[in-house]
């Protein structure tokens, strides 16, 4: 087997590729700063030491570098996000959320690991990517309610899903890739299920990696505004105000708890002039009803979003007035000296003066047993406003309260979950049946919820996550590099020299490795495109069957747990996770271990090359 013959642009593409990867995994340097610094530097590279072709022409010019940054790949993720805050902002897929969560109340464990076996059958069967992309929501709205941060769901569902694909031929682009190029090779032709045996074997083990032992090698890191926005121990006091439309009235108390106003805490009810005080043993709620409850601000939105009527502002108004606009939440505190001090809310004309309603008051210092409505404010009340969003900004310049800017979110549209979901279900079922590439699928549902009024862009604006666009740019302009220059083929002649002498198991084994540490550099598919004629000729030096060698190159190309750029879907979770990239090598880094030996006793015992 010849040895490519190394250059001095090889070397310093490998020197910056290890550049790269130290400057990713310091946290203290960000990744935008750390993928445009190697951008510029292959520029500079390749401007001043070119490789030249015989007629003098540049091999990689700065088109060929610069061109990540436009691939479909790069553009289907960017409108897969967009996409995926439109669901959010719809409140799409709280129901199947829910449903989930009823199911699973006592063993809510089960159900996540029941949504990652369901997401990795279904990878095996179709593209990952919109698998993926349906579940995130789910997933996020899912370890929302039963408590867990999304860091502890997001990366185990990417993994997952890729694991999933080592089963049939079609289970990834790596997969159809590398049978293709098998084929070409002369190798011989892959049916569907010829490796689905060692496949499933791979997928499981890897599971069983990344339901117990990656969480506990995860860490959260939900933004301060996250952080702000879903304290639970924060809680509000709300009033509702009853009536035959709203589906509480007629409940009857249960020791003490109604069914309708379940996480929340009830502290009286105003019938008429009668104040009724917990508990509230066999109590049935009336129309006219007005029920004071203390809340955290998501079960309250939760409250709104189902029944937006029964929710009252502190002045006796219902919200419904502002529906059909988007609405914004958010916490102000009255600041001393405020006009507002010792009077209610009604009296100082708060909603006139800022079309704002307060939902909600929150004060620590003791019990409040009376009507929101009826409550002379004091300095230092934290108020829970809901408004138009230009309305909530503009307390930046009131007097009267502070604004606690970082703590606004959006209240979703739930008048547009139809549409919503229309365009989503659009999405899956042209990408998954091949009616049109997943790009132009993803480009168009993403117009769409932005026509549709789904998503307005400031919303889409704030879904697309400048990291993962550099970061993929970098990486492209990295494995256009390793390639353009020979590096990524020098590698694997030098390793297979270097084992020549070895049994066939470790050998093989060897390659897997290689195989996948590249594929973490490069992208999975360059990765099977270039190592599958290297299986094919080794296989054919040692006179043994190919199709171990062609297995090395699938499933090690399908190793992309290290770093997030290595598979579309580690970077489609890295934003909902708040991931860095440290966290994908402390994480999947181990699974490639466990793959690698996983592979190195089955394969080759499966085979009879033992």
């Amino acid at each position: 087997m010849e040895l490519v013959e190394p250059t001095i642009q090889m070397w310093l593409t490998f020197m910056i590729v290890a550049g790269a990867i130290c400057a990713y995994a310091y946290d203290k340097i960000p990744l935008e700063i750390s993928s445009i610094a190697t951008v510029g530097a292959l520029l500079l590279m390749f401007e001043v030491a070119p490789i030249l072709d015989d007629g003098g022409k540049r091999i990689i010019s700065s088109k060929d570098l610069l061109m990540g940054f436009a691939d479909p790949a790069l553009i289907t993720i960017m409108a897969l996000l967009v996409v995926g805050q439109g669901l959010v902002q719809t409140g799409a897929l709280n129901g199947p959320a829910r449903f989930l969560i009823n199911v699973g109340k006592s063993t809510p464990r089960l159900v996540i690991i029941a949504c990652l076996i369901v997401v990795m059958l279904i990878s095996a069967i179709m593209n990952n990517t919109p698998v993926v992309v349906i579940f995130i929501p789910i997933l996020a709205a899912l370890a929302e309610k039963l408590g867990k941060r999304s860091a502890m769901v997001m990366m185990p569902l990417s993994f997952a899903a890729i694991l999933g694909g080592n089963m049939t031929k079609i289970g990834s682009s790596t997969n159809l890739l590398a049978a293709g190029a098998f084929e070409s090779a002369g190798g011989g032709t892959i049916s569907f299920f010829d490796f689905t045996i060692p496949g499933a074997v791979m997928a499981m083990v890897g599971l069983v990696y990344v339901v117990l032992i990656a969480p506990k090698l995860l860490t959260s890191r939900e933004n301060m505004a996250g952080q702000l926005a879903n304290r639970s121990g924060k809680q509000f006091l709300f009033q509702l105000e009853l009536n035959d439309d709203n589906g509480l009235v007629g409940q009857r108390a249960i020791a003490g708890m109604f069914p309708g106003l379940k996480d929340v805490t009830v502290r009286m009810i105003q019938r008429g002039p009668d104040k009724l005080l917990p508990p509230y043993d066999d109590i049935t709620l009336q129309n006219g009803d007005i029920v004071l409850v203390a809340a955290t601000r998501s079960v309250m939105t939760e409250i709104l979003n189902a029944t937006p009527d029964a929710v009252t502002s502190a002045e006796g108004e219902d919200t419904e007035e502002q529906k059909g606009s988007r609405r914004v939440i958010a916490e102000a505190i009255i600041a001393p000296a405020s006009r507002m001090d010792g009077r209610t809310i009604a009296q100082t004309g708060f909603r006139s003066e800022t079309g704002c309603n307060v939902l909600g008051v929150q004060r620590r210092s003791r019990m409040i047993r009376a009507a929101i409505s009826q409550l002379r404010l004091e300095a230092g009340d934290v108020l829970l406003v809901m408004g138009k969003r230009n309305n909530v900004l503009a307390l930046r310049e009131n007097r009267d309260v502070m604004l606690m800017e970082s703590s606004a979110t959006d209240i979703p549209m739930k008048e547009y979950t139809v549409r919503a979901l229309m365009i989503f279900a659009g999405i899956v079922f042209t990408a998954a049946f091949e009616i049109l590439p997943i790009v132009i699928s993803a480009l168009l549902g993403a117009t769409l919820m932005l026509a549709t009024r789904c998503i307005n862009v400031r919303q889409a604006g704030r879904a697309i996550d400048r990291r993962v666009f550099t970061i993929v740019g970098a990486a492209l302009a990295l494995g256009t590099a390793m390639q353009g220059t020979g590096g990524a083929s020098w590698l694997a002649h030098t390793t297979i020299e270097a084992m020549s002498a070895a049994p066939v198991w470790v050998l093989l084994s060897g390659f897997f490795m290689l195989v996948a540490i590249l594929t973490n550099v490069l992208s999975n598919n360059a990765t099977a495109v270039l190592f599958t004629p290297i299986a094919v000729s080794l296989a054919a030096e040692l006179q043994l069957d190919a199709m171990p060698f062609l297995l090395a190159v699938i499933f090690g190309a399908n190793c992309s747990f290290a770093t997030p750029m290595s598979y579309q879907t580690n970077l489609l979770v890295m934003a909902p996770g708040h991931y860095r990239f440290i966290d994908f090598v402390k994480v999947g880094t181990p699974l490639i271990f466990v793959m690698w030996a996983t592979f190195t006793i089955f394969v080759p015992w499966y085979y009879g090359l033992l």
